[in-house]
């Protein structure tokens, strides 16, 4: 078994290439992967990625898809306002404990 130290990285141009030669020359999957010299599996994975995402599917490292990007700002959105929320009931709380001062 492969660490993750051993896999090899692909450039997107290079994933495109692949899928490209598959989808509009109509080259065997079994072909284009033996030429290449990247296993079957990877390429099957390659063309379903770009089958479901198209030209924005191999983003490049530290780069997401735009609705992935969206996600992510909308997750640090709830985390933000989760906290905000959390720090107002411990307020309220600290608040109800004070004593009332009489204003009159």
């Amino acid at each position: 078994m492969s660490s993750r130290k051993d896999q090899r990285v692909y450039d997107p141009e290079f994933k495109k290439e692949a899928v490209r030669l598959v989808i509009e020359k109509n080259r065997g999957c079994a072909d284009v992967a033996s030429s290449l010299g990247i296993p079957k599996g990877t390429l099957y994975t390659w063309i379903h990625e770009f089958q479901q995402h198209q030209e924005v599917a191999f983003p490049g490292k530290g780069h997401l898809r735009p609705e992935d990007e969206d996600l992510r700002r909308l997750h640090r959105r709830i985390a933000d306002l989760e906290e905000e929320n959390e720090i107002l009931k411990k307020a309220t709380a600290i608040f109800a404990q004070l004593p009332r001062r009489n204003t009159k």
